[in-house]
């Protein structure tokens, strides 16, 4: 009976075996997330509730020390406004021993003009020089020297002398953007008691200070928008950079009327569908009677159509290829130009049409014909699947794709017979087309100079200031892209103040600066709304002809 019995006993050894080897692992696992999940919550907790801007990161980009215990740490949190550094451990105490950097002074006495250093131990740039000794800083692989939040001067430990602690913070390269903590206590505090003579604040009086406002829409383009907000916010006052996912244009731009007139500079970081919605709530603060804070507007390109910002010689997409600091030294620099701003207006028609016209404001241009029909059709796919287009690459083979497709579908065809075009009021003979395409800036359809086509005819240049529209046809896709790599000239219609456009019969895909749609029988009047303060930037228009023109 007992060999019996052991071979009973063995099975159930080996099912408890398996049942332990099949079940602690799972306990583990479990154990383990339970804790991290704990962990994330209260790590949730300290960002919500701090006065840094926290985030994680699973990999640091640079070598990293821990700003408590000093620590070599690959992960953790960083402040995207102070920069301090932290492993997750010494969070709690990080946000409780240090300071970040103060939007506003509290508690102030009387009205300061400076403000002391605000130093930070540890993790400095590696290019950057002590400001006594001149030598180089954070060159040894431990937490080391100091670096000043607002005007990123370095200093090395052994340099740090006690006057250094005291002493006046200058700014640094950036005092003439940086809005100083002390001057909006001091303007918050006239506010509170209905005073308006700012021009006694320092820096207000100061006839070299331009503060500028960073406006950034996270969801253009590419992620970079993010990033920007934190490298814009560690050489600014936080309060300056906006993330326009969180806070509308309009609200923003409210700060301008805490500062100078004729002074604030707005670079807008997005494509051009954002430098219209901040143009748009610029023109707002017209209707409001705030015209004398109205800033001049800059652009940093990050969506997938970037004609405005090419024109304005912003370039025509920005990759991350110039620092952070070269950027504000262009706005700095930048001259101020104005931007003719059109208003589209579509009545449909029809006797009984009992429908309010839809009005548009135009800043780039406004099509009828194979273009707009390929907007309509990579909009459609856009807002099926967005995840797919986060890259300008697919966005431009997308693009190529919906022209090639039309080329064999030529749904726009016989466009001069189904409309009717009058410039300045003068009826035009339309000849053999498939699309109209009217311009207000020199660029087109992502760095064409359209209006110029090969270059090789005279013609009155494009401008985008002298209150003139340039009006030019295309024979169909084929033709935009032989037009595009500078195989053709456009059949130029005319330039004129007003632009009609009659469409007489059937639906045609129609787009006023990316934003396109499908239009029945209607009439599309273009008049002149308003200028725009624009700033120029001279040395970055990116088109094949300038660069050879320039080594002629």
């Amino acid at each position: 009976g007992s060999d019996d019995a052991s071979p009973a006993g063995a099975d159930w050894r080996l099912v408890l075996w398996t049942l332990c080897s099949v079940l602690l692992p799972v306990l583990i696992t479990a154990w383990c997330s339970f804790q991290r999940s704990r962990r994330q919550l209260l790590i949730r907790d300290i960002f919500r509730k701090s006065k840094h801007d926290w985030h994680y990161t699973d990999l640091f980009g640079s070598p990293s020390y821990c700003c408590v215990c000093a620590q070599h740490i690959l992960r953790g949190a960083f402040c995207s406004c102070c920069g301090l550094r932290v492993c997750e451990p010494c969070l709690k105490k990080a946000d409780r021993r240090f300071l970040c950097k103060e939007i506003m002074m509290r508690g102030t006495a009387g009205a300061p003009s400076s403000m002391p250093h605000h130093w930070i131990r540890g993790n400095v740039p590696l290019c950057s020089c002590c400001m006594v000794c001149k030598q180089q800083c954070g060159t040894q692989p431990k937490l080391c020297d100091y670096r000043c939040v607002w005007c990123q001067y370095t200093v090395h430990d052994e340099c740090m002398v006690d006057c250094l602690r005291t002493e006046d913070c200058t700014f640094g390269e950036f005092k003439d953007l940086i809005i100083p903590p002390y001057y909006l206590s001091a303007i918050n505090q006239m506010r509170k008691e209905k005073r308006t003579s700012y021009e006694k604040v320092v820096p207000y009086c100061s006839k070299h200070w331009m503060p500028i406002m960073v406006l950034a829409n996270t969801r253009s383009g590419t992620n970079m928008g993010e990033i920007f907000l934190g490298e814009f916010k560690m050489l600014l006052n936080p309060v300056q950079v906006f993330d326009l996912s969180k806070i509308a244009p309009a609200k923003a731009l409210q700060l301008c009327t805490w500062l100078p007139c004729n002074a604030v500079r707005v670079l807008v970081c997005g494509g051009d569908g954002t430098v219209g919605w901040v143009l748009d709530a610029i023109d707002e603060m017209k209707i409001k009677g705030q015209e004398r804070y109205i800033p001049q507007v800059a652009v940093l390109p990050l969506g997938t159509g970037n004609d405005l910002s090419n024109t304005l010689g912003w370039g025509a997409g920005y990759a991350g290829e110039v620092p952070v600091e070269q950027i504000l030294r262009n706005v700095m620099e930048a001259d101020g130009i104005k931007l003719d701003r059109w208003k589209v207006q579509v009545t449909n028609k029809g006797y009984y049409n009992l429908r309010k016209p839809k009005v548009f404001t135009m800043n780039n241009y406004f099509s009828v014909g194979p273009d707009a029909l390929m907007a309509l059709n990579f909009h459609a796919h856009r807002e099926k699947t967005p995840s797919l287009f986060s890259s300008r690459i697919i966005n431009k083979a997308v693009y190529f794709f919906y022209g090639t497709k039309d080329c064999l579908v030529q749904e726009c065809k016989d466009l001069n017979k189904k409309v009717e075009l009058e410039l300045d009021g003068e009826r035009i003979e339309l000849p053999n087309l498939e699309g109209i395409i009217v311009l207000n800036i020199g660029y087109w359809g992502g760095g064409c100079r359209l209006w110029e086509g090969m270059g090789d005819e005279p013609y009155p240049l494009a401008r985008h200031d002298d209150g003139l529209l340039e009006v030019v046809g295309v024979h169909g896709s084929f033709h935009c892209a032989q037009i595009q790599v500078k195989l053709a000239n456009p059949v130029r219609l005319g330039q004129a103040h007003t632009v009609r456009l009659i469409l007489k019969s059937s639906k045609m895909p129609m787009q006023v600066d990316g934003e396109p749609w499908a239009q029945g029988p209607c009439t599309v009047t273009i008049t002149h709304k308003t200028h725009a303060l624009m700033l120029y930037h001279s040395g970055e228009q990116t088109d094949d002809d300038d660069a050879s023109s320039l080594s002629e």
